[in-house]
This record gives structure tokens, C-alpha cells and sequence, in this order.
């Protein structure tokens, strides 16, 4: 936990992949990350997977250089994250009841039960995401 910080918030991998495509970058998604030196981001476990797969894409469909996927990955770990490991052993249980309720992926629903669980604000760019955060009484951060 960053000194003296209290706040928590979740972050899912499009909210945070915004940070490293230009084109996807605006004051909301500068915002979200100038909050990231006050306050913990929480993360599940699958975050680096999610955020590396789309890395590699973007490399692979020539979006991004090899040398800005690597600024992007030292970025995204310097951020220093804290990884939720709970989320793998609630997938056939909590996760999967939310994500039927909510016509999620449950890779999705593991962003919004994080956020549930920690009572913290939940950061995406995701429009099902958002609308079941809604509906779960999730609050939101613009992205």
C-alpha cells in the first residue's frame, strides 16, 4: 500500500490498456492514472494476462512497436498493483452466479466482484461492464 493512502479502486485491463494506445488516451484515462500515485489499484491475477495478450496483438498487428510494448509493460508494472488471488477460487461459485445475472464474461465479473468485495470504485471502459456495475451498485470511474 502507497504511503499514507487509504483509497482503493479496481481497474480492469481496458481501462489501463488506455494509458498505452495514444489513440485511446484522454483526460479521464490521465486522470485514473495520476490516481494510481495516491491511492492502491487492486487487480485479480488475470489482469496481466489480459493486459499482456493485448500487448502482444498490438505488436503482432503492428499497432505498436516492440520497444512501446515494453515502455507500456515497465509502465503498467511500475504501477505496482495489488493482485487479488481470491478471484480463481470463487469462479464456480460467486463469480459465475454474477456473471449469468449479469450476461457477463466471467472474466468480466471477476473485475465487478473484486469491486463488490472491496466496497471500491470500479474503472473500465467496458459498456457491460459499466451497465452491471450499475446494477450491482457499483460507483464507477470515468476511464
Amino acid at each position: 500500500m502507497k504511503a499514507g493512502s487509504t483509497d482503493v479502486f479496481v481497474v480492469d485491463a481496458s481501462a489501463a490498456l488506455a494509458w498505452c494506445f495514444k489513440d485511446e488516451r484522454s483526460d479521464s484515462s490521465q486522470a485514473l492514472l495520476t490516481r494510481c500515485e495516491t491511492e492502491v489499484m487492486h487487480v485479480p491475477a488475470l489482469w496481466f494476462l489480459e493486459c499482456g495478450n493485448i500487448l502482444l496483438n498490438a505488436e503482432r498487428h503492428r499497432r505498436l512497436t516492440h520497444q512501446q510494448i515494453q515502455d507500456n509493460l515497465a509502465l503498467l508494472n511500475s504501477l505496482d498493483p495489488k493482485i487479488d488471488d481470491e478471484a480463481a477460487m470463487l469462479t464456480f461459485g460467486r463469480i459465475y452466479d454474477l456473471a449469468r445475472r449479469h450476461k457477463l464474461t466471467v472474466y468480466d465479473t471477476a473485475y465487478l466482484e473484486l469491486a463488490m468485495r472491496l466496497a471500491a470504485p470500479l474503472a473500465t471502459r467496458d459498456t457491460d461492464l459499466k451497465r452491471a456495475a450499475r446494477e450491482a451498485g457499483v460507483e464507477l470511474i470515468d476511464a
